[in-house]
């Protein structure tokens, strides 16, 4: 084992954990992972709650108790995520005292299937906010074009927000413009900004397989020497953004009153291709005020092998513009791809919390108790 990831830690990353399971919680390795592997914070999914539901029997009672009171499948999903949630944050809490909020935080996913109505986003993440109730969490919200105006509304509440399904450079600087305005508002109804925290969740790795499924198809050897390239190149002028937003004398004022950066958080960063390193989505991109949401395998490759030489980010964004103009040259369209990775997350997540439905249906209607 290396000291990866207490190096990582030093550098300024926060490593979280992109999973969580009753199982997780009750075993005590999610208590034994902030213990060892430096983990400060969890971030969940439709996808990550229908695997868990779905797998093992550590819902069968509560499944059990709901069947009893005939509650509806979607409020079924709701108590048995939002009790894991809570579980989560409370192992997680030590963490956000000690470092003033920042970390220790525990995100849960508004309704994908609200993804595109700002109202209905609104009134889900207030409604998940108060049912988690922990001061330590994160209500995700989906960077959709109706997902842009419930994060400043969301904020503006003074309800922290994890910003998800985030892909283009054009859209990461209308979420922070969308946080700022936020922050704005709570200022406006005199909230305490020192109490609100936001990340955004910036997406890697698809970003790589999406342009590397066209890369093969053009098929020549310029196309191929850009393989791999994108998704960091895209990364690395995400946190060019971010510096230069979090620098603007808008920014500043809001910072005198208390209020917290928007820190960047990189996303989907297992690696799919076998053919490259499966911690490159760690270890090409460190950089201060940044979070790093890792599948548990990345998370112990990062450990085991991972190399950690200080700031990656630093100094390659002409490069990063380079790379990312090599493939608009090759006619991959840049403002396509980030667009369709969009909408498949949104279907993703979409159709994770359909099968979620199924399966919890089917669990309740096995574990409903017979008439009499």
């Amino acid at each position: 084992m290396t000291d990866a990831l207490k190096r990582l830690s030093e550098e300024g990353v926060a490593i979280w954990l992109d999973d969580l399971s009753r199982k997780r919680i009750t075993s005590g390795n999610l208590a034994e992972l902030l213990d060892q592997q430096h983990v400060v914070g969890v971030t969940t999914n439709p996808t990550i709650f229908q695997k868990a539901i779905s797998e093992g029997d550590g819902y069968d009672q509560q499944l059990s108790d709901l069947a009893a009171r005939k509650v509806t499948v979607e409020e079924a999903i709701r108590m048995i995520t939002t009790a894991d949630v809570r579980d989560a944050a409370d192992i997680l809490r030590p963490v956000f005292d000690a470092t003033g909020g920042q970390d220790g935080r525990v995100s849960i996913e508004v309704d994908p299937r609200l993804a595109h109505n700002t109202k209905s986003t609104v009134a889900e993440a207030r409604q998940l906010a108060w049912l988690v109730d922990r001061p330590n969490t994160l209500i995700k919200i989906p960077a959709t074009k109706a997902g842009i105006p419930a994060i400043t509304e969301t904020i503006g509440n003074g309800i922290s927000v994890n910003v998800t399904l985030i892909f283009s450079l054009e859209r990461y600087r209308e979420v922070m413009d969308a946080y700022l305005s936020g922050l704005e508002k709570a200022k406006a109804k005199g909230l305490d900004l020192s109490k609100i925290h936001s990340v955004a969740s910036f997406f890697v790795s698809r970003v790589d397989t999406e342009i590397d499924k066209r890369i093969d198809a053009l098929g020549t050897d310029e196309a191929k020497a850009l393989r791999g390239k994108a998704a960091i190149a895209n990364a690395r002028l995400a946190y060019q953004a971010y510096e230069e937003v979090f620098s603007t004398d808008r920014w500043n004022a809001l910072e005198r009153e208390g209020a917290n950066k928007q820190r960047p958080l990189w996303a989907s960063t297992g690696v799919k291709d076998k053919a490259y390193k499966d911690t490159m989505y760690v270890t090409e991109l460190v950089a201060p005020n940044t979070v790093n949401t890792m599948p548990e395998a990345t998370l112990y490759a990062t450990e085991e092998h991972g190399e950690i030489t200080g700031n990656t980010i630093a100094g390659t964004y002409e490069q990063a513009r380079a790379d990312l103009d090599a493939v608009e040259q090759l006619g991959i369209k840049y403002d396509d791809v980030v667009q369709l990775l969009e909408d498949e997350g949104v279907e993703k997540f979409e159709a994770s919390w359909t099968d979620l439905l199924k399966s919890t249906e089917a669990e309740l209607q096995r574990l409903a108790p017979s008439e009499g």
